[in-house]
Order: structure tokens, then sequence, then C-alpha cells
């Protein structure tokens, strides 16, 4: 952005241009896998696309092996990045692509996956979306998403084993517990919530097929179905909550209304 080289860096847009090229020079001189992180990429590209396409090619023909397109203030939206990752990917290889977005308007993941269906090959994103301001983007929210949902398991390679899938709730909630904080239960894919059913009518109608009110199969990513007992609940939550604990009871038990009845009024 260089409105950054000249407020944050103080120096000239000339001057910045060499430090890249240098940099990535320095790094490839000695064999390493060089990563461009461009810093403030998008809103540089809106304030200046020449600018802003120049420091990427300056470290892309001094061999750097990715340019990542940073969303460092976290403010741009899917659509823009769309758009601008399309006109970067005609420019620099979509092979050498990356994105590194932040969750200032809680877009981080949307405008991950919309920039790799845009060309981006590589994903930068964070456990439980953890990082500075409002986080980073969720890679607990990005990786299910990459393997279970078509318009990415039918196009795209992921180097992540699919077999490691159902280990991901437990890594939410291993860091969780490494932080020695409480995990967010409304998490996408693996929050305690994420598969939870609370109304009459939904916990009815997930008995009979989950689809109906789930988009996915819990376990595939680790989780598991929470039917809850509240004042919300119907017949089906008790009966689910019965069978989950292996007690056998007929349907039309009148002790079923019983407890149901019981629950409502502690509730209340």
């Amino acid at each position: 952005w260089d409105y950054h080289v000249k407020i944050a860096l103080g120096i000239k847009n000339e001057e910045n241009l060499e430090n890249i090229k240098e940099t990535a020079k320095h790094f490839v001189k000695n064999k390493k896998e060089f990563l461009f992180d461009a810093e403030h990429f998008f809103d540089g590209y809106k304030a200046n696309p020449n600018y802003a396409l120049d420091c990427l090619k300056q470290a892309y023909d001094a061999g750097a092996r990715w340019l990542v397109l940073c969303d460092t203030n976290g403010g741009t939206l899917p659509n823009e990045v769309g758009e601008i990752v399309s006109k970067v990917s005609k420019i620099i290889p979509g092979k050498n692509l990356g994105i590194h977005a932040h969750n200032d308007t809680e877009n981080a993941v949307a405008n991950s996956l919309t920039a790799v269906l845009a060309g981006a090959r590589q994903i930068q994103g964070t456990i439980n979306g953890l990082g500075e301001r409002c986080g980073n983007a969720n890679l607990m929210s990005i990786i299910p998403t990459l393997f279970l949902k078509k318009t990415f398991s039918e196009k795209f390679e992921i180097n992540i084993k699919k077999d490691k899938l159902s280990a991901l709730t437990e890594c939410s909630r291993f860091l969780d517990e490494i932080l020695n904080r409480k995990p967010n239960k409304n998490m996408a894919y693996v929050g305690s919530s994420a598969f939870s059913h609370k109304g009459g009518l939904h916990a009815s109608a997930v008995q009979k097929d989950p689809k109906t009110y789930e988009h996915i199969d819990p376990k595939l990513v680790g989780n598991h179905r929470n039917i809850i007992v509240s004042n919300q609940a119907g017949r089906s939550n008790i009966l689910s909550r019965l069978e989950h604990y292996g007690i056998k009871i007929d349907s039309k038990n009148p002790k079923i209304q019983k407890i149901l009845d019981e629950v409502k009024h502690r509730e209340f």
C-alpha cells in the first residue's frame, strides 16, 4: 500500500520495491522457500493497483515461491477479494498466490474461500481463528469446507489427509485447553452447539433423518449430535436422551409426558 510505505515506513515507493527485490534474492540465493506476505495488499490495490502489482512482481521476478495477498486491516469484502484476486491471477500464476485474511468484518473465512475460487492456491489461517484484533481466518471452518463441500472437493486437491478430518473437533478444543480458554460453542463444525437441537419439532425431524437440520454428519469432523432437553423440548427430545443412556421405553408411555412437564416446570 503506497500510503503505508509513506506513513508507516517513511521511505519512497522505489526504495520499498528495491527492498522487496533484494530480500527475495537473499532468501532464494540461500536456497530457502521464500513466501512474500504482501501486507495491506487489498487496500493497496484499491488505492494504487499498479504499485501494488509492482510490489508482487518484484518478489516474483526475484524467485519468490509464494505471493500471499494480505487483507491486513480486515476490511475487504468477499466480492472485492474475488474481483481483485481474479485480476492478479492473470499476471501472477495462481499456483504462486496465497490469501491471508483477517476477520474484522467477520468475512475472513468467506474471503479465503472466495480467493481460492478466484485463483489462489494457499490459505493462511489459524486454529479457532486465533489472532490479533478480531482474529484470522479460522482453519476449523475452512478445512472441512474444502473437504466436504462439492464446490471445492470436486475441483481441488488438499494437502491434508482426509482421515485426519475427524480429529478437527479434538484439535480445536485442545488448543482452547492449552490457552485455558472456554471453547466457543457456536463455532461452525466443531462447536458444541453446531449440531445441537432444542425445539421439539427439530428433534423429531432429526430423529427421522438428520439431514433435515444438519448440513453434514457431525462424526466427519469428530463432533456429535446433541438433543437438548429444555422448555422448548418435545417428546422426541426426552426419548432421544433416554436412548442415549440406554433406556428403552415405549414412546406412548405416560411417563414421557410426566418427565417433559417436570423439565419445563423446572426451567420456567
